[in-house]
């Protein structure tokens, strides 16, 4: 049913001369998707809870067919946002494609902090999260090793996580658009330099960062950009339904963010983005040091060309920090985001995951 700004709208459309009739027509559409349509379904395939630990739950998913490769792939997601990017909506989901390619799938997922969860470390999710999921992948699948794939932040927990857990047998690691050098991160740099960022301060202020706070952030590295561009190629393309539905869903995810546990966000800040600490072999977690030379498995490391929250140099400098003897670094014509959703990465990411896995999974 339209609204009364809907109505006055179409009223006023009938009156204008016809060259302006095409853009209010579609500022009026752009206007009907943000305020009255409703928000996308997500996270669509089938999945069974078979963990659970604190807010943080294992999923496996459901098989499309017959297990074509003997080597599960344990996703881990990033402590912002919600895991559901990987399997975003039937027909661009990394989750769907992997099912389809005969891979045994599972994900984990941090779920939502509560206030309660402010004192939870880096320290807690690399030693006691990661590593129980891992096992319990294991066992449930009734495979001898697995593969992990990290994106984002969580691509660097698992690097941390692998370095510090070689007793577990893990064959394959794949990195997507993870930062592991923090010498040179752009604006971050200045937005978080200690000289003018209290850390201490923020945390010890607000307990749990807001992922408004997050959000707004990233949302500076490019304001304009990320700002107003989405509104902007909303209005210009509002009547191509297709580019719509994908607008409605990434809008949906970006706008979905989840607190981030205050110490583990002092950690990830000052040890990271302040100190540098992973790639200088400094890193402590729980009195042990993240030395990764330790990690031998087998990698795929993928950068974005257009990223600016990893930048490829980030990414690309743990090629020489490991000892892994097959390793691959590929950079694609992408960006952050759009690595793992969109034409381009069904097109391009999805099988370069995909082709890599296979032949390192049997």
């Amino acid at each position: 049913m339209a609204t009364p700004y809907i109505q006055e709208w179409e009223k006023l459309i009938k009156s204008m001369p016809s060259e302006y009739k095409s853009s209010a027509r579609r500022f009026k559409r752009a206007y009907e998707i943000v305020t009255t349509e409703a928000e996308p379904e997500v996270g669509l395939t089938p999945k069974e809870v078979i963990w659970k630990k604190n807010k943080a739950k294992l999923y496996r998913y459901t098989p499309t067919q017959e297990k074509l490769h003997k080597t599960p792939i344990l996703l881990v997601y990033a402590l912002i946002n919600k895991p559901y990017i990987l399997d975003l909506t039937p027909g661009n989901s990394l989750v769907e494609y992997l099912l389809e390619r005969g891979f045994d799938v599972y994900l984990l997922d941090w779920g939502t902090p509560g206030v309660e969860d402010s004192g939870m470390k880096l320290d807690d999710y690399i030693m006691d999260y990661i590593p129980r999921a891992a096992k319990k992948v294991l066992r449930h699948s009734k495979a001898p090793n697995l593969s992990v794939l990290g994106y984002c932040m969580g691509g660097t927990m698992t690097a941390a996580f692998a370095a510090l857990h070689d007793e577990l047998p893990i064959k394959n690691l794949i990195f997507m658009t993870s930062p592991f050098d923090f010498s040179d991160t752009g604006l971050y740099g200045a937005f978080l330099d200690e000289r003018y960022f209290n850390l201490d301060k923020a945390v010890d202020t607000l307990g749990n960062i807001p992922p408004e706070m997050i959000d707004f952030g990233n949302k500076m590295l490019k304001p304009i950009t990320n700002f107003y561009g989405p509104y902007v190629t909303l209005v210009d393309r509002s009547e191509n339904q297709r580019f719509v539905e994908s607008w409605k869903l990434m809008q949906k995810w970006v706008a979905d963010g989840i607190p981030f546990p205050g110490e583990a966000y002092r950690q990830w800040i000052r040890d990271f983005y302040q100190q540098n600490k992973l790639i200088n072999g400094e890193l402590d977690i729980r009195g042990q040091k993240v030395d990764l030379k330790n990690i031998k498995a087998n990698i795929l490391n993928i950068a974005a060309s257009r990223d600016h929250i990893a930048m490829p140099h980030q990414v690309a400098a743990l090629m020489d920090a490991v000892s892994s003897k097959d390793k691959e670094y590929k950079l694609l014509q992408t960006g952050h985001v759009s690595v793992v959703f969109g034409p381009k990465a069904v097109k391009e990411t999805y099988p370069t995951i995909g082709d890599w896995l296979q032949k390192r999974s049997k």
